[in-house]
């Protein structure tokens, strides 16, 4: 999927003084899993609200009802805040596998990673959203954490609320 991605620009930013944390961003379904993943193979530890969620309560809609899931994702969020805090003062190396959908988010985190030691790379996976429809059609059907199930409507919501980073120091991949 991220074949034409020279990932060697992200890994000669690791550093042993000063952890590397990239920050993921792009809508349900653009690939922001799988990227993650690729770096959680060369040493990055990955946190993912999520996995969190899936790990702590099970899947949406099936395990708990789907009411719950805003007041689930704030929690996995802070747990995973702290998470991020403990491993940028143990010097590791973190990809951070959120949406971040919306810009201020996007400045919160990069403050506090900088304030914590750290230092950020955004990565912004841009994807049309005929594509988008297409890889969540086939996502829909998978069971796992990484596949909550998102409909039409729910896309259509995300996609009017999406805040494309510009400016911001991001790498863009269009995927």
């Amino acid at each position: 999927m991220f074949n034409d991605f020279n990932f060697e620009t992200i890994y000669r930013q690791r550093s042993v003084s000063t952890p590397l944390v990239v920050m993921m961003c792009g809508v349900a379904g653009s690939g922001k899993t799988t990227f993650s993943q690729q770096l959680e193979k060369n040493g990055f530890v990955r946190l993912s609200i999520d996995e969190e969620i899936w790990a702590t309560h099970g899947r949406y809609g099936i395990d708990f009802p789907m009411e719950k899931m805003e007041e689930y994702k704030k929690e996995a969020e802070s747990k995973l805040r702290n998470d991020l805090l403990k491993l940028i003062h143990d010097k590791q190396q973190v990809v951070i596998d959120f949406s971040f959908w919306d810009r201020a988010r996007r400045e919160q985190y990069k403050q506090l990673i900088e304030k914590s030691g750290g230092k950020w790379k955004l990565i912004y996976i841009k994807v049309s959203p005929d594509d988008l429809r297409e890889r969540l059609k086939i996502r829909n059907k998978r069971f796992d954490a990484n596949a909550f199930p998102i409909t039409e409507e729910v896309l259509t919501s995300y996609l009017k609320g999406f805040e494309v980073p510009e400016g911001e120091g991001e790498i863009v991949i269009e995927n």
